[in-house]
């Protein structure tokens, strides 16, 4: 994978979100942020997290997504079950994944990170091809971005401790670590 001067990997699939703005001037990204997400939550391979990040979901396709109306979010990444990669905001902007967070004393996380969304949930195992995609664009992030190191690769679950739990205990970050190394 390669990524470009502006944030933009070759070779995937690029969807133009517009959830997203502006990072602050003199910003260094230092920070990767791995989330995970399935709409309806537990079910897979639906068209429901496209919509939601691309801004046109349906809050009535499913009684669960009630609480959704009117959200804005958006992640830079989304790797599916298959391990497909969509991108969805330019790594040189920001997106709307972190929500109210701090690390290393740093707050708004959204500022300085990059979000990656797994589909998944915090109990079920994340899948082979996953962990290869997550393990490729990590590797590509980090050349393109050296102040995230391993040490600055974490869970939301990190950067907002008691508000978000994901990527959750089915989350195995020493297979992760080892990918990347």
């Amino acid at each position: 994978m390669k990524i470009d001067s502006l944030g933009v990997i070759n070779n995937i699939s690029q969807r133009a979100c517009s959830h997203f703005d502006e990072r602050p001037a003199q910003c260094d990204i230092s920070l990767l942020v791995i989330h995970n997400i399935s709409l309806p939550a537990g079910q897979f391979n639906t068209p429901y997290v496209d919509d939601l990040f691309m801004g046109c979901i349906d809050c009535n396709a499913h009684s669960s997504f009630s609480d959704l109306e009117g959200l804005k979010v958006s992640a830079h990444c989304f790797i599916k079950r298959c391990g497909e990669v969509i991108q969805y905001v330019p790594f040189e902007k920001r997106a709307w994944h972190a929500g109210r967070s701090c690390f290393a004393g740093q707050q708004n996380c959204n500022d300085f990170s990059i979000g990656i969304e797994l589909e998944g949930t915090d109990t079920i195992n994340y899948t082979d091809a996953q962990y290869q995609s997550l393990a490729a664009l990590a590797q590509a992030i980090m050349q393109r971005y050296p102040k995230i190191t391993a040490s600055n690769i974490v869970g939301h679950c990190d950067i907002a401790p008691g508000r978000k739990t994901d990527p959750g205990a089915s989350f195995n970050w020493r297979k992760f670590f080892n990918l990347i190394e």
